[in-house]
């Protein structure tokens, strides 16, 4: 049995692939050998100390029958010659004397052997009885080490050839944290990109409106000023310095809040997956020198543009008030049906309001930035926090994915099987499972693929859901197509009935025709069913690997069982959804923190906006406001009389608003998300209601300040202000 054992070894030795279990296994027959030559020598020298006393005796019997074969010699010649007895008495006398000599040692000799005999008799059994006590446990070690050499002959049959591939550092299991901090990183530039050249006009406009008034408040001293001799040089001075000084001073603490407070904030968001260094904040002079003249642009610029038409007019016109604005027919009344419905408090707002393009303009177009802010902040963030409820609540229904070793036998699958049966597992459904890649996406990375294909689709529906994101149909996996996540063809650019190539773990390109698309927003995944699989990689279907089910689902939980799988010897690998969970959690928490700041910045712009043109809007007509009451109007009719015009504007920027920050809105989760993670495109009602309550409200405080300041607004000073 020994010899059989120790050739098979020898067969395993020449395969060259040894390990672990051949050193196991090779000292436990070395062992058994040793034990068991040590008995044989000890039986061996033992034989030989009977041997030795054997023949002691056997040489003890020769000399024996030697002296009685004389002894009768010599009887027969005493017979024959009797009358030799005297001379040859002495002689006989000698040899009878030799003879008893001979016999006493030979006995004696006889004597002494058998007590060896009986010596090593007795040492024969004593070691006998300890070779039969160690023999179970030896023949249990041999019998071990046979069932040792069988498994490991199993898992050499089962052995494949290995195969590598080169991973970047955006690539492969470690790329997890770098791609997450890339991506991050991304939202940033890309938001960068975008808000500071919106927010920049929106309050380059903020600022042309406020010069714009200042120059036409200062009308009369203009003029004064001109009429004293002063040039239009001197006179303009005074406005392009103030516009200067301002734009400088506000561009002084935007640098220094923009150096310090904003990266800050970024660095928050950064911190809140990731264990940053603190940050280092640097002067960045080209972005500084930039913001001044822009700033200046905005400010200065405008101020000199309506001082220099301004003061084109005489000192005796300027001294006057700017005369309004000439009517003229409007676009509406070339549209009589509609026109004629109109009643005359109505007829006079449309009439404003194209009497006032200017005004018009900026109204609509910074409602439209403020709300398309509120849009694209609000349907961001729904966008992304609810991507990971639903991929691992709605669509994956399986808490790990346990992947076996090629080379397992029967034993290590037996394990796995009876570790699924435990108290802490739900249920398991047995799939092929395979990493498959494709080079593609905005970086041009190594994409990871899960496959999984099943040959029980019925109960595969109880681990993954799959089914269209709009109209939530089923996908069903047919033989001859196979249904795939909706970010893996957004990137490749396919839709039923196209086909992409991937690669397999081997580095073999396989041709996969799409039958159908699945919502999916964390992974690039595709579903086949066995006869898909067969089809598309000319293999056998056959499975190695399983979809788990927990009974307690939380993280700390799938990261402790998937530790428990990973102790096996037959499992690979643990795909957890832990890691994915955290991913988004990282990134929604980041992105979240900086569309709150981008809602923020969208309220204060609303109010700001708002507030600076209705104000506008009624000093320059506080005039035609004090005719109107003392015409009889009162005060909620005279505030409505001019209000109304700022509610309709603030409508059309709030339509327009939604179509700006749908786009906004849609370019964000288009480029910010990594390779990876799709985003929800679909816009939210909050996203859409927020927006139209915040305007709203800021409608309705300035509503309420207008009818306060109408309500005290003294007529007679505000009509004798031409004089």
């Amino acid at each position: 049995m020994l010899d059989k054992v120790g050739a098979t070894l020898g067969k395993w030795e020449q395969t060259g692939i040894t390990g672990k279990l051949y050193e196991q296994i090779r000292g436990k027959y070395d062992m058994a050998i040793n034990q068991y030559n040590e008995a044989c020598a000890e039986y061996n020298r033992q034989l030989n100390v009977y041997n030795a006393g054997l023949q002691q005796y056997q040489n003890a019997v020769a000399r024996l029958d030697q002296g009685s074969q004389a002894y009768r010699s010599n009887a027969d010649n005493l017979a024959q010659a009797s009358k030799q007895i005297a001379e040859k008495q002495n002689e006989l006398g000698k040899a009878v004397s030799q003879a008893g000599k001979q016999v006493a040692d030979g006995v004696t000799q006889l004597i002494q052997g058998q007590r060896d005999i009986d010596k090593a008799e007795t040492e024969h059994q004593s070691k006998l009885a300890e070779f039969n006590a160690q023999k179970p446990e030896a023949e249990r070690k041999i019998s071990e080490a046979e069932r040792q050499i069988t498994l490991a002959e199993e898992k050499i049959d089962n052995l494949t050839v290995p195969a590598y591939s080169v991973s970047g550092r955006r690539e492969g299991l470690t790329s997890q944290g770098y791609c997450v901090y890339m991506v991050i990183e991304g939202i940033v530039a890309k938001l960068a990109d975008i808000f500071p050249i919106f927010l920049y006009f929106v309050a380059a406009l903020v600022t042309f409106s406020t010069m714009g008034r200042m120059v036409d408040e200062e009308r009369t001293n203009s003029g004064t000023l001109k009429a004293l001799g002063y040039g239009n040089a001197d006179v303009m001075l005074k406005f392009t310095v103030y516009g200067f000084a301002a734009s400088t001073l506000g561009t002084c603490i935007g640098v220094l809040a923009g150096h310090t407070l904003l990266p800050l904030i970024v660095a928050h968001a950064y911190s809140a997956g990731f264990t940053m260094p603190d940050i280092m904040l640097k002067f960045h002079p080209w972005i500084t020198m930039a913001a001044f003249a822009l700033a200046w642009i905005s400010a200065v610029v405008p101020a000199w543009l309506a001082a220099s038409k301004e003061l084109r007019e005489k000192p005796a016109s300027l001294l006057l008030p700017k005369p309004p604005a000439k009517g003229s027919k409007i676009l509406l009344e070339h549209f009589p049906p509609l026109w004629n419905r109109l009643n005359f408090t109505h007829k006079v707002t449309a009439r404003n309001i194209f009497r006032y393009k200017t005004r018009m303009f900026m109204t609509i177009f910074g409602v439209c930035g403020a709300v398309s802010l509120l849009t694209a902040g609000l349907a961001v963030q729904s966008s992304i926090g609810q991507i990971g409820n639903r991929q691992f609540e709605e669509l994956i229904h399986y808490d790990l994915i346990v992947a076996e070793e090629s080379d397992t036998n029967s034993a290590q699958r037996e394990e796995i099987a009876t570790t699924l049966k435990g108290k802490t597992v739900q249920s398991s459904t047995a799939v092929r499972y395979e990493e498959l890649s494709k080079t593609t996406g905005k970086e041009n990375d190594k994409q990871s693929i899960t496959l999984l294909a099943t040959d029980d689709a019925y109960n595969f529906n109880e681990y993954l859901t799959l089914r269209d994101r709009k109209t939530h149909q089923p996908q069903i996996l047919v033989n001859n197509g196979a249904v795939i996540s909706e970010r893996l063809a957004e990137m490749l650019n396919v839709s039923v009935g196209d086909t992409f190539t991937v690669n397999d773990e081997n580095g073999a390109q396989r041709t996969i025709k799409v039958a159908g698309i699945s919502e999916m927003y964390i992974g690039h995944f595709i579903f086949m069913n066995a006869q898909c699989y067969e089809h598309v990689f000319g293999d056998q279907y056959s499975t190695n690997a399983y979809m788990v089910r927990l009974k307690d689902h939380s993280n700390a939980n799938t990261e402790r069982q998937g530790a428990k799988f990973m102790k096996l010897a037959a499992v690979r690998g643990v795909v957890q959804n832990t890691t994915q969970k955290n991913m988004v959690s990282t990134i929604v928490g980041s992105l979240n923190q900086i569309m709150e700041v981008l809602i923020l910045v969208a309220v204060l712009l609303a109010v700001v906006i708002l507030y600076d043109l209705t104000n506008l809007n009624v000093s320059e007509r506080i005039r035609e406001l004090s005719t109107i009451k003392v015409l009889g109007f009162h005060t909620s009719e005279t505030t409505m009389y001019i209000y109304r015009e700022t509610i309709l504007l603030s409508l059309l920027g709030i339509l327009a608003g939604y179509g700006f920050g749908e786009w906004l809105h849609r370019y964000i989760i288009t480029e910010v998300p990594p390779d990876e993670v799709m985003f929800d495109p679909a816009i939210s009602w909050i996203a859409l209601a927020a927006p139209a309550i915040v305007v709203a409200v800021v409608l309705a405080v300035l509503g309420w300040i207008v009818y306060r300041q109408l309500e005290t607004v003294d007529m007679l000073e505000a009509l004798k202000s031409v004089e």
